[in-house]
């Protein structure tokens, strides 16, 4: 199938919006709601917080903690947040503790068996300059995991929460 995406350039998400916009432009066609959400939401994402390029999958993943609620007696709920900048593949997975630890325990479980088993290397991540994700690596968990699998480690410049607005943006399409 990603052969056919790539001859047909489409192999991902922002260029088969575009190749969409063009059909729409030269052919007329009726768009469903859905493809009308999805442009607008690329139009939008476009403008408010820039264009991350990457030339391949597992080039780039961009990582981020979001408080999703306290629940009683169980206490607060943390969603860890991945999304590939490539293809926008994306994994989420809930936690009680916002720690280095489940920041890492996100990448073991859901991330990396994933792009391994698509035999992609993971890259880089770029994270924000949460506690969870910076540290010493010595003796900073996520930091550890992280030069254990030889993954370089991008971090947002401070008071910068644009720069890493593609995770941003999921939770808050899940609420919405």
């Amino acid at each position: 199938m990603r052969s056919i995406w790539l001859r047909k350039d489409l192999e991902n998400f922002k260029k088969s919006l575009t190749a969409l916009e063009k059909q729409v432009a030269e052919n007329g066609i009726i768009l469903t709601e859905e493809q009308v959400a999805a442009l607008e939401s690329k139009k939008h994402d476009d403008e408010a917080c820039g264009e991350i390029e990457t030339a391949l999958p597992g080039y780039l993943g961009s990582q981020d903690t979001f408080y999703v609620g306290n629940l009683k007696g169980v206490g607060r709920i943390y969603q860890q947040t991945f999304v590939d900048t490539y293809s926008k593949v994306a994994f989420a997975k809930l936690y009680t503790t916002k720690t280095p630890i489940t920041a890492a325990d996100m990448l073991n479980d859901k991330v990396l068996p994933f792009f391994e088993v698509h035999e992609l290397p993971m890259l880089k991540i770029l994270t924000d300059r949460g506690a969870e994700y910076c540290g010493r690596v010595a003796q900073h968990d996520y930091q550890l995991y992280l030069a254990i699998n030889d993954i370089d480690h991008t971090k947002t410049k401070a008071m910068s929460p644009q720069t890493n607005g593609i995770c941003d943006t999921l939770p808050q399409d899940h609420i919405e």
